[in-house]
């Protein structure tokens, strides 16, 4: 063992390759490589998703056919030569092609370099065009905001901290390699917690759909052996619901009787419970916001953007304003309490998603991607719907009426008042919902504690490059 804490030189990127013209190499022209050419099977492309700061990212491989890569050939990389992103945020991440793609192509973002292997080691490059004073010189070189890149002539440019000798290069190696086994020892386990925490929380809303999370009023009432006469079940409080819906219907059209629900038949309800639709507990129908061009500035009518939507209710400062006129908007004005569900989205895990909306600080309507339930009062007050909302009896029911449409997942208002939803008395509801709350509320401080530490994690991985680029680290 020795003690490599002296500063390490730095030389060029280009003093590191045999040839800079062939061994720092970016993909070819958007022209020459275009996403209409992908095929099945093939020759493999590397694209920017497959880079990770010293790691390959083994999914979503596309392929172009032999003879394509044939005709680009000069933009290829093979196992063992390193792989950097230009383009993105961040830029310059930097890993090694791995040994089961000996062969295949780069897309335009993506700069491959082939070390000369009698000057320095692959692994040691790979670490030091990950470590933060190269980092920084990317971000020094960076133009371009909404589509940050570096030109491949910066990236030739860059100048890299070298250990004086292949042995010490590798010494240093193992010891980051070392420092960072133990270092991923701690990251699976707090990734295993996060894991957990995912199904407990799952297993609390699945328990409170199925009434096993707090004792039924029936239950109660039995062990204390008492008749209370007064009290509702989940059938009467519909049955009231359904009263004052059609007595204060605020609907513009005729009022509807709604369609008597269809039970899930995998799930038994507990006495005192029933199933109600989407569409029985509503005062009024379902509906879309407005879809039309707006500004980031005044004048005009404010309405939210569907990025505002978060799972604990709206950021009402992301909003724009519409060339409306208020009157054009009367029946899109949001109350606290109203109830909005994302109607589409790219990832089927986000369509669906809903938010009960607090109370405006300015008068604010929503986008045509929301559509609001203005749900009765016993549900609304009691935050039932809310509560259950990301459980996965909801998240079933929305995944099986989704509609993709050019890769995008949307649902209708029909199939949304057809869902289902347990309806024990309000009485009931109540206490669910508190210990619900309250066990979640527990999950969200040991995320934010996981979440802490994992974001740790990484600066720590950091520190060991930094350590051994500036020569700090004892090996």
């Amino acid at each position: 063992m020795s003690d490599t804490r002296k500063p390490l030189k730095k030389v060029l990127l280009t003093d590191l390759v045999k040839n800079p013209k062939d061994d720092i190499v970016d993909g070819p022209f958007g022209s020459r490589l275009k996403a209409s050419e992908y095929v099945e099977d093939g020759i493999p492309i590397v694209r920017l998703q497959n880079i990770d700061r010293n790691r390959f990212v083994d999914k979503n491989i596309k392929f172009v056919t032999p003879e394509k890569a044939k005709d680009i050939a000069r933009h290829h990389f093979v196992a063992g030569d390193i792989l950097v992103s230009k383009l993105g945020d961040p830029l310059g991440e930097a890993c090694i092609a791995p040994d089961h793609l000996p062969y295949g192509i780069l897309v335009a973002d993506v700069v491959r370099i082939r070390p000369n292997k009698a000057k320095v080691d692959t692994t040691f490059l790979s670490y030091a065009l990950n470590s933060a004073s190269v980092v920084a010189q990317f971000t020094a070189e960076t133009k371009g905001t909404t589509r940050p890149r570096v030109n491949l002539k910066k990236i030739r440019d860059l100048r890299i901290p070298l250990a004086n000798s292949l042995p010490k290069q590798r010494r240093i190696v193992a010891e980051i390699e070392k420092q960072f086994t133990r270092l991923e020892a701690g990251v699976a386990a707090l990734r295993r917690v996060q894991a957990n925490l995912k199904r407990y929380r799952a297993a609390v809303l699945k328990a409170a759909c199925e009434g096993r999370l707090v004792p039924t009023e029936a239950k109660l009432n039995r062990k204390l052996k008492t008749k209370n006469s007064k009290l509702e079940t989940g059938a009467e409080l519909l049955a009231r619901i359904l009263t004052e819906r059609r007595q204060n219907w605020q609907g513009r059209v005729k009022y509807k009787e709604p369609a008597v629900p269809i039970p899930l038949a995998d799930i038994e309800l507990p006495g005192g419970w029933t199933w109600a639709s989407v569409e029985q507990l509503l005062t009024e129908p379902l509906c879309n916001g407005v879809s039309i061009k707006g500004s980031d500035d005044p004048p005009g009518v404010r309405a939210l953007r569907l990025s505002a939507m978060s799972n604990s209710g709206f950021d009402y400062s992301d909003a724009r304003y519409l060339p409306l006129l208020e009157t054009d908007v009367d029946d899109l004005w949001i109350r606290e309490g109203d109830f909005f569900m994302s109607r589409g989205n790219g990832s089927l895990h986000l369509v669906g998603r809903g938010t009960s909306a607090q109370k405006p600080p300015k008068p604010t309507i929503f986008p045509d991607t929301m559509i609001r339930l203005r749900l009765s009062d016993a549900v609304r007050k009691s935050g039932w719907v809310r509560t259950l909302w990301p459980s996965r009896i909801i998240r079933s029911q929305i995944e099986t009426r989704v509609k993709t449409t050019a890769g995008i997942y949307k649902i209708a208002q029909p199939q949304v008042e057809g869902m289902v939803i347990p309806l024990p008395p309000l009485v009931e509801q109540t206490r669910i919902v508190a210990e619900v709350e309250w066990r979640l509320s527990v999950v969200e401080e040991m995320e934010s504690v996981v979440s802490a530490n994992l974001q740790r994690a990484t600066r720590l991985r950091q520190s060991i490059l930094q350590k051994a680029f500036t020569g700090e680290l004892t090996c």
